[in-house]
C-alpha cells in the first residue's frame, strides 16, 4: 500500500502533518455525525481527506480511536470558543448573558458536534469514558461559571442555591434541544422557530430564563 492520497495529491502529509490530522478529523467529524461509529468507513473518510488510509490509521491507530479523537476536538472546539470570550472581564450578568449566547450559537452552527454528543451517548459514553482529555476539558466549563457565580454573589446578585454545573445543564439542555429535535419539532410544528427571527427570539429568551434562575428575586 501506498502513501499516495485517495484524492491523487501526494506527498502532503510530510510537508504538514498537522494541517492533515485536522483535514481528517474534519472529514471524520461530518462521517460519523452522518453514520454514527458502526456506519462510518475508512474508505469513505479516506477518499474525502488529502491523504490515504494509511496515514489514517499512522496517525489514529484504528476506527475506534479516531472516533475517540473526533469527539475530543468537538468539546476541545466548544471549550477554546468559551475561553476566547474573556468572561473575567465582564459584569456577572453580562458574563453569564454572553456565554449562554455563545453556546445557543455554537450548537446551531455546529450540528455534527450535537450529533456526535447524541451518538457518544447511544453507546453510553464508552469512548468519552475512555478519553483522558474530555473529562477534564469540560471542567473548564464549570470553572467559568463558578467564577461567574462567585462574582455575582459578592455583588448581592445572584441566588446560593442555583449552582454553576445547574446553569450549565439549562444552558446546555436548551442550546442541544434547538438541534438535537429540529427536524422531529419542525415536522410537527413547522419550521418558524428555526427561521432567523424565530432563532434570535428562542435564544433572547432563553437567556432571560438562565439570567432569571440565577438572579435574586428581588434583583429580577
Amino acid at each position: 500500500m501506498d502513501d499516495k492520497p485517495a484524492n491523487g495529491r501526494s506527498g502532503g502529509w510530510k510537508q504538514d502533518p498537522a494541517g492533515v490530522r485536522k483535514n481528517i478529523l474534519s472529514v471524520a467529524m461530518a462521517e460519523f455525525a452522518a453514520n454514527g461509529l458502526s456506519g462510518a468507513r475508512i474508505d469513505e473518510i479516506a477518499a474525502k481527506t488529502n491523504t490515504s488510509k494509511r496515514m489514517i490509521y499512522y496517525y489514529f491507530g484504528d476506527k475506534e480511536r479516531l472516533y475517540e479523537r473526533v469527539l475530543e476536538e468537538a468539546y476541545r472546539e466548544v471549550r477554546a470558543g468559551e475561553q476566547e470570550l474573556e468572561l473575567d472581564h465582564l459584569p456577572p450578568v453580562e458574563a453569564l448573558k454572553l456565554l449562554a449566547e455563545f453556546t445557543f450559537d455554537h450548537h446551531s452552527r455546529h450540528p455534527d458536534f450535537i450529533r456526535i454528543v447524541m451518538i457518544e451517548n447511544i453507546h453510553h459514553g464508552a469512548y468519552l469514558e475512555r478519553s483522558e482529555l474530555i473529562r477534564p476539558l469540560n471542567a473548564g466549563a464549570i470553572q467559568k461559571l463558578e467564577a461567574i457565580c462567585r462574582r455575582g454573589r459578592e455583588a448581592g446578585l445572584f441566588r446560593k442555591d442555583v449552582t454553576p454545573l445547574q446553569l450549565h445543564w439549562h444552558i446546555s439542555a436548551m442550546s442541544f434541544f434547538n438541534v438535537s429535535n429540529r427536524t422531529t419539532f419542525s415536522h410537527i410544528f413547522g419550521t418558524d422557530l428555526f427561521m432567523g427571527d424565530g432563532q434570535e427570539a428562542l435564544k433572547r429568551q432563553m437567556v432571560e430564563m438562565v439570567v432569571g434562575l440565577a438572579l435574586k428575586p428581588e434583583r429580577r
